[in-house]
């Protein structure tokens, strides 16, 4: 059960904030509905703990004066752009080959929703529940979207851990083509040259951390290398340039760019 979460809403947004709060409380999260008078920058900052807020446009997570969902639709120039040849994802993922694929660390689902564009079909799995709820509503609005519509009818929303979900597979003798992980990545990972080249942490990010925290919800990636390797033909793990590997396992090929690279890891047999 995760407990402690307020949802702020303002009296014409009352039908929102009730399917929320009965989605969320399916999935084990104590909310507490809070009606407010307006939701704006001021009542933001004088209430910066984390929490939830609903407005028209669906539900976000808040704290610190700012609120964050995963934005799907600001992602559409990125898709007009991205090609099988320009997209290192791609080439690394072999989307060329339109695979069954199983994004292990979803995050806020934009690199799924790429490899989706690209012809992947793809399953995202995550296991916080509000994380969850807001890749949810996104991929609803997404398949609204004229553009977004095709690629998110390939992605499938799977609420449950990543190790139980693989391990599932594996006793069920289920082999998948890529396994793709881009675990969120610890200051105590890096080295001193990545830590001072670091920009500062995107909004996105900053309250991303603070639902998952190092210490708690934040997977990082090491547990699940070893049980990707069983059930996927190959594992790619995003990861930053300079970055240590994954789970301290040398990787058998990488493609490198700037601000990160792509480690894979192919199939044993």
């Amino acid at each position: 059960m995760v407990s402690g979460f307020r949802l702020f809403y303002q009296a014409t947004d009352i039908e929102k904030a009730q399917h929320y709060h009965a989605v969320l409380s399916l999935r084990g999260v104590q909310v507490e509905l809070c009606l407010i008078e307006q939701l704006n920058a001021r009542f933001l900052r004088l209430n910066p703990e984390l929490g939830l807020c609903v407005d028209a446009s669906g539900l976000w997570l808040c704290a610190n004066g700012m609120k964050m969902r995963p934005d799907w639709q600001a992602e559409i120039p990125r898709l007009k752009r991205a090609s099988l040849k320009s997209e290192m994802l791609a080439r690394a993922c072999q989307l060329s080959e339109k695979p069954n694929l199983l994004d292990a660390t979803a995050g806020l689902g934009h690199d799924s929703l790429l490899m989706a564009h690209l012809g992947a079909a793809v399953h995202l799995v995550e296991r916080n529940p509000i994380l969850f709820s807001l890749l949810e509503d996104a991929h609803h609005q997404a398949k609204q979207d004229a553009f977004l519509q095709s690629a998110a009818s390939r992605i499938q929303l799977v609420f449950a851990d990543s190790a139980s979900h693989l391990q599932q597979l594996k006793l069920q003798n289920q082999s998948i083509d890529v396994v793709y992980l881009d675990p969120m990545f610890p200051q105590r990972d890096q080295n001193q040259q990545a830590i001072k080249k670091q920009a500062q942490v995107k909004k996105q990010m900053q309250l991303l951390h603070l639902l998952l925290p190092e210490d708690g919800e934040m997977d990082l990636g090491d547990e699940l290398l070893d049980l990707a390797r069983q059930v996927a033909k190959r594992v790619i793990v995003k990861r930053p340039r300079h970055a240590v590997f994954l789970a301290d396992q040398t990787p058998d090929h990488q493609w490198l760019g700037d601000a990160c690279r792509f480690d894979a890891y192919f199939s044993r047999d």
